[in-house]
């Protein structure tokens, strides 16, 4: 990630492009209207998803690359946001198999 390895750093952009390229298969599959990343590794290689790499393999699907550069692709840079989740779930703001609201989501 310092850019001192010619290796690692092709690595890096072919894990890039193989993350972005499964990211579009899912996006795809789940008729997805915004994508959200965020986790460890995703803090710690911020700065490719600058480079082009991954929204390139994300939209290279062919005819369904138009709608795919519509989907908006978020990078969650708080290393928290698993702390926050997990305390709202232990407020009782999130129910497993139904929501809080009843059957129906109302």
């Amino acid at each position: 990630m310092s850019g001192r390895s010619e290796r690692c750093s092709r690595v890096l952009d072919l894990f890039m492009a193989i993350l972005g390229a499964e990211a579009g298969n899912l996006a795809l599959k789940a008729l997805a209207t915004c994508l959200y990343i965020s986790g460890g590794i995703a803090l710690r290689i911020a700065s490719k998803f600058r480079n082009g790499m991954f929204l390139r393999a994300f939209c290279d699907k062919g005819r369904f690359s138009d709608p795919l550069a519509a989907v908006p692709v978020k990078l969650i840079l708080d290393p928290k946001t698993a702390l926050y989740g997990a305390a709202r779930y232990a407020a009782g703001d999130v129910v497993h198999g139904a929501s809080r609201y009843g059957a129906a989501g109302r």
